[in-house]
């Protein structure tokens, strides 16, 4: 389930960022678009990782690729929705999704450190 989310986070990610490219001319929309199909591609990647390194070390994978996939729902989602046209209170979101990335990341570390030590 975890690698079909990814999937679908990346295609979503290159086909918002295309879209940036070839069909916006309002240059704020653009970027909007350009960073949160940045963001949300790389961590579409992020949650791949995450699921293999679990099957490895078996802990903390579903935390660390929610995370990563909830940031990208309010990180890129709010920008998306405002570079679309949605409201600019949109923009108080996007904190929560970079939140979201950190702990993500906090969640993948902490993982890693915990299972090198369960090895030794």
């Amino acid at each position: 389930m975890w690698t079909a989310l990814a999937a679908a986070s990346g295609f979503l990610a290159v086909a918002l960022g295309a879209f940036a490219a070839h069909g916006v001319a309002d240059p704020q929309a653009k970027e909007w678009l350009r960073l949160g199909s940045q963001y949300q591609i790389v961590h579409a990647l992020a949650v791949l990782a995450a699921v293999a390194i679990g099957r490895l070390a078996g802990r903390g994978a579903g935390v660390t690729a929610t995370l990563f996939l909830a940031g990208a729902v309010l990180f890129s989602g709010s920008l998306y929705a405002m570079a679309l046209g949605g409201p600019r209170w949109l923009g108080a979101v996007t904190p929560l999704g970079g939140a979201a990335f950190l702990a993500g990341w906090v969640c993948l570390g902490w993982s890693a450190l915990r299972s090198r030590q369960a090895e030794a």
